[in-house]
């Protein structure tokens, strides 16, 4: 798979809610998504999003603030708007919602094994947008999600990766990489792609929560209609 690279305008157009938030967040004032300025502590383990031995295969979403759905109720995050379509059209899978604020590929990589458990069927990456607000090392990103992804297709789960854009604070040469990686891991590891997770929905302020980085509600359902496309065959053929 490939995915054409972004000009410096549109990339700029794209991520413009992302660099607004760096420079939003004063020193007295706490952000929203608190990865965008300081390191966060590891997230604790969260057993309320576990199924039991009696679920459904899954569809595990490992992903950030934005697969958690910051500022929207739990069943307006996107992972929620996939169970919907999901169920709707049969199929036999529980989505679960591993999206935790403020992570990191390093932070998602560090709770895989977590995430892992049970019979999932399929994981979605959707990391990134955080190590773009910080302007971690490309290698570092990618060094990431290869591990994740090997982790995963050591248990015979498919995989789905969401790419996201990086602000342009950080310059072009940053911004090509940044995009670069995301088509490249999907060739590597023949894993399917989402070419840009916030297609439709970053830079446009009607689609985005006051904070210019988080969906509404309905640019969440955007967000589902993004990945339903690369999910549902998956789950056809399966």
């Amino acid at each position: 798979m490939s995915c054409r690279v972004l000009p410096r305008a549109r990339a700029f157009a794209l991520c413009a809610a992302l660099s607004g938030a760096i420079v939003a967040c004063g020193p007295s004032e706490q952000p929203r998504d608190s990865a965008a300025v300081t390191e966060t502590a590891a997230p604790a383990r969260d057993d309320s999003v576990k199924p039991s031995s009696a679920a459904r295969p899954r569809i595990v979403v490992l992903g950030d603030s934005l697969t958690a759905g910051l500022g929207l109720a739990r069943d307006k995050a996107y992972p929620t708007l996939l169970q919907q379509r999901v169920d709707a059209e049969g199929l036999n899978y529980e989505v679960v919602n591993a999206g935790v604020s403020g992570d990191t590929s390093a932070g998602g990589l560090s709770r895989l094994d977590w995430a892992l458990e049970g019979d999932v069927r399929v994981l979605i990456v959707a990391l990134g947008g955080n190590d773009a607000l910080r302007g971690l090392p490309i290698e570092e990103l990618k060094g990431n999600l290869s591990k994740i992804i090997e982790r995963a297709q050591a248990r015979g789960i498919q995989v789905i990766v969401a790419g996201m854009e990086a602000p342009p604070n950080f310059g072009q040469a940053y911004i090509v990489s940044f995009h670069q990686i995301y088509p490249d891991l999907a060739k590597k590891y023949k894993i399917a792609l989402v070419p840009f997770l916030l297609q439709g929905v970053a830079g446009i302020e009607s689609l985005n929560q006051r904070d210019g980085i988080h969906p509404t509600a309905e640019g969440a359902r955007m967000v589902a209609d993004n990945v339903w496309p690369v999910l549902q065959p998956m789950l056809k053929r399966s």
